[in-house]
């Protein structure tokens, strides 16, 4: 029996953004009109436009959790000089609840690709303690190996990711 490739591979999340990592904790994100992120799933900006829900797994309120949110290909995937542009940053969440319950540190923006179809990630993070994330001072190059790496959080927990494109492109990313 085949196995079934990890789409976070084949949609070069690992590598691109992240190293390989297990995931040992459920995250959904949901955006208005049960628009769920699916990996390699197609949404347009006028699904996106809204803060979705994001609700984190796990078994114990007193272990938090960092949800960062980073578009890879900004401002194209064929020049992604950008990368990492961060669109979102929450920090506190409390283990089995959702990211209304942490602390919005950069306030969510929606994506908004001119050219090309870029990937947009979310990445879960376990945190050593409450209080001990803080906001970077730009969303342009931010890079989320080096900011785990500044935090002590360690491998993420939990990864998704969505394609996005103008709202007039047709087209996408494929999935193998």
């Amino acid at each position: 029996m085949r196995r079934e490739a990890d789409p976070l591979v084949v949609g070069r999340v690992i590598g691109d953004v992240l190293e390989p990592f297990s995931r040992s904790i459920g995250m959904r994100v949901i955006y208005p009109n049960n628009r769920e992120v699916i990996n390699s799933r197609e949404l347009r900006p006028s699904h996106v436009l809204n803060q979705p829900r994001v609700e984190v797994g796990g078994d114990d309120l007193r272990t938090f959790y960092t949800l960062v949110m980073v578009d890879p290909d900004a401002p194209s995937p064929s020049d992604p000089s950008l990368r990492e542009y961060l669109h979102w940053l929450v920090t506190d969440i409390p283990g089995t609840t959702g990211a209304s319950y942490g602390q919005e540190i950069v306030c969510y923006e929606s994506p908004r690709p001119t050219v090309g179809i870029h990937r947009y990630v979310f990445v879960l993070f376990r945190q050593l303690g409450r209080q001990t994330v803080y906001a970077p001072g730009w969303r342009q190059n931010f890079n989320t190996r080096d900011f785990a790496e500044l935090y002590n959080l360690g491998l993420p927990v939990a990864a998704l990711y969505f394609n996005c494109q103008r709202e007039s492109g047709t087209g996408g990313r494929r999935a193998f």
